[in-house]
C-alpha cells in the first residue's frame, strides 16, 4: 500500500514539513506519542514487516540510552528519588525529560524514513529544480549515490572474495589489506563516477540557460482537497501551540496546560495530521474492496 505516494509532490512535501517540524517542536508527551505511533505505523505500512525490526533495532536502545544518560548529567528538578555515588540527585523530572527526548528522536527518524520512501529525487527536482537548480541537483545526486554506492560495494566485495581477498576472513593483517583494497577501489569508482556525471551534465548544457523540465505530475481535485485538509490541520495545530494549549514544562517541576475543549480539539487535529496518510491508505483499500464486492 502506497497511495499517498501517488499524490502531487507539493502535497507530500507540505505534509512532511508539518509532521517533521512539529515532531521537533512539540515536547508534550501526548504529542510525542501521537507522532511516534503515526510515524511508526506508516513506516510499517510502507516497508512491511522488515520496518518493525529495523525501527525497533535503533529505537529501543536509543530510548533506554537516553533515559539512562540524561539523568546522569541533568540533575534539575524538585522530585528527588535518589542520589548518585557522586552525591548528585536523581530527579524524576530528568528521567521524564530523557524519555520525552528519546521519543522525539525516534518519531523524527520514523517520519524521515517515510519521507525517503515518498519524496523521491524526481519529486524534489520537480519542486526545487527551477528555484535552486544547482543545490537540488546536488541533493538529488547525493540521495541517489547512497544506494548506488551500497550496490557497487557488494559487487566489489564479491569480486574480491572470488579472487581470494575476502576481508571477512583470515588474520588481522590480511583483513586490513583486503579492506584497504576495497576502500581504494570504491574511492576510485566514486571519483570516476563524479567526473563522468559532471561531464555529462556539462555536455547537456546544464546551467547555461533557464532550465526546463518535463513533469509527469498533475495537480487535480484530489490533491487540492488533501492539501486543504493538511493545511487546515497543520495551521490549526500550530495556532493551538502558539496559544499555549500544548504547553508542557519539565523543570523545576512537571507542569502541563489545563485541559479544555479547545485543547482537546487541537490534539485531535494533530492526531489526524499525523495519521493522514494512514487514513488515506485505509480509505482507498475500503473503496477497492467495495468495488470488488460490487462486481
Amino acid at each position: 500500500m502506497n497511495e499517498f505516494k501517488t499524490y502531487h509532490p507539493i502535497v507530500n512535501f507540505v505534509y512532511f514539513v508539518f509532521v517533521i517540524g512539529f515532531a521537533c517542536l512539540f515536547m508534550h508527551p501526548a504529542c510525542l506519542c501521537i507522532s511516534l505511533v503515526g510515524g511508526f505505523t506508516y513506516s510499517v505500512m510502507l516497508k512491511g514487516k522488515k520496518a518493525i525490526k529495523s525501527n525497533l533495532l535503533y529505537m529501543l536502545p536509543m530510548l533506554l540510552a537516553t533515559a539512562l544518560i540524561n539523568p546522569a548529567f541533568n540533575h534539575r528538578g524538585v522530585t528527588i528519588i535518589g542520589q548518585f555515588p557522586s552525591g548528585n540527585p536523581l530527579t524524576a523530572e530528568s528521567i521524564i525529560y530523557g524519555l520525552c527526548a528519546a521519543l522525539m528522536l525516534a518519531s523524527v527518524i520514523c517520519h524521515f524514513s517515510c519521507y525517503n520512501e515518498i519524496m523521491t529525487s524526481d519529486k524534489f527536482i520537480y519542486l526545487f529544480g527551477r528555484l535552486i537548480p544547482a543545490i537540488s541537483l546536488v541533493i538529488s545526486m547525493t540521495l541517489r549515490f547512497v544506494p548506488r554506492f551500497t550496490a557497487q560495494l557488494k559487487v566489489v566485495t564479491n569480486a574480491q572474495r572470488c579472487l581470494g581477498r575476502d576481508a571477512s576472513s583470515g588474520g588481522i593483517i590480511k583483513r586490513l589489506q583486503c579492506g584497504l583494497a576495497i576502500v581504494s577501489i570504491m574511492i576510485t569508482w566514486s571519483l570516476e563516477n563524479a567526473i563522468e556525471t559532471a561531464d555529462s551534465m556539462k555536455s547537456r548544457g546544464y546551467g547555461t540557460a533557464k532550465r526546463t523540465a518535463y513533469s509527469i505530475f498533475r495537480f487535480d481535485k484530489r490533491d487540492i482537497k488533501t492539501l486543504i485538509c493538511i493545511l487546515f490541520l497543520g495551521l490549526y495545530t500550530l495556532a493551538g501551540f502558539l496559544m499555549g494549549v500544548m504547553h508542557f514544562s519539565f523543570f523545576p517541576a512537571v507542569q502541563a496546560a489545563a485541559v479544555s475543549p479547545f485543547g482537546v480539539s487541537v490534539f485531535l487535529a494533530y492526531g489526524l495530521l499525523c495519521f493522514c496518510p494512514i487514513i488515506l491508505e485505509l480509505w482507498e483499500v475500503r473503496k477497492w474492496n467495495a468495488l470488488r464486492s460490487s462486481i
